[in-house]
């Protein structure tokens, strides 16, 4: 079958590279005679992509390749639940985390990514909804989740996945600045002085692989993780380092647990901007719920 592609790409991702690595899958498959039709739209702003997945008539395309970071998929992801675009989804990731490629191994290699374009599966996968914003990933408030947008874009394509860590280490100072939640879900209610929360659909999350250690993206449940109040700055690196060693869980600071849907409301009545795939989110309170088998992803068959 020769395929028939709406490609939303993201020209400043992967160092600027993103567009030269479109270019070779698309030469892989016209060398295979595997393309009939491949159109690119170009992100320029905030919401192109979500704009550009909501004006798509399946009738014209076998599928959606989202080219971009997490923040790219996830507007992607946005236009297509809320146009309902009910097509079969391919992500080629090139952006500094990627946290949602890794937990599904998306090849990264152009010729690799086009084969599995020509010999794909088709996976049922959840995604996350908050208000009208969806997500693959994850959703978060406090410390360091103001990081990927307050990382220049200059800087990312410099330095990679450093220049989280070089806008991160500005807020380390502040880890004992939290803030008060209240959680209410079936599975746990309470309130929290937290330094971070976490209400995510994959595994990975900030480059930390299996952070979220239960969770499974077609499971039709969000992991929670609130991270509680730290005093010192020391003990948050100790806990980073944990991470790292995906030994979290056990530690006292930390609540973990699993829900289909939870409300999280300020505890104090002060409000908190929240993170959602990288990009900047809405503001506390929030209704967060597990929106499961939402979106066709297409991933590796037998070649």
């Amino acid at each position: 079958m020769r395929l028939r592609i709406k490609i939303i790409l993201n020209p400043s991702s992967g160092r600027e590279t993103a567009k030269q690595k479109i270019d070779d899958i698309l030469t892989y498959l016209s060398g295979q005679s595997a393309l009939e039709r491949a159109d690119i739209y170009y992100t320029a702003a905030r919401f192109d992509a979500t704009n550009f997945a909501m004006d798509t008539d399946p009738s014209q395309y076998d599928l959606i390749l989202a080219a971009g970071g997490d923040g790219t998929i996830n507007e992607v992801i946005t236009g297509m639940m809320r146009g309902k675009v009910d097509l079969p989804l391919a992500i080629y990731t090139s952006g500094t985390m990627n946290d949602f490629a890794v937990t599904t191994d998306q090849p990264k290699e152009p010729s690799e990514f086009a084969r599995m374009l020509m010999n794909h599966k088709i996976e049922k996968v959840d995604c996350g909804k908050t208000g009208d914003m969806y997500f693959l990933n994850v959703l978060a408030g406090g410390l360091l989740t103001d990081v990927p947008y307050k990382a220049p874009t200059d800087l990312k394509t410099i330095f990679g996945p450093a220049a989280y860590w070089m806008a991160a280490m500005k807020d380390i100072p502040a880890a004992g600045k939290t803030i008060k939640i209240h959680l209410n879900s079936k599975e746990y209610k309470g309130d929290s002085e937290c330094v971070l929360f976490l209400v995510s659909n994959s595994s990975s999350v900030g480059g930390f692989r299996n952070l979220m250690t239960n969770a499974d993206i077609k499971d039709g449940l969000l992991d929670v993780l609130v991270l509680k109040r730290i005093d010192d700055a020391s003990t948050v690196i100790s806990l980073i380092g944990k991470m790292v060693m995906q030994d979290h869980l056990a530690s006292d600071n930390v609540i973990y647990f699993q829900t289909k849907k939870i409300d999280i409301s300020s505890a104090d009545g002060k409000s908190a901007v929240l993170d959602v795939d990288g990009e900047e989110g809405p503001s506390l309170p929030v209704t967060v719920e597990c929106i499961k088998d939402a979106i066709n992803l297409i991933v590796p068959g037998e070649e």
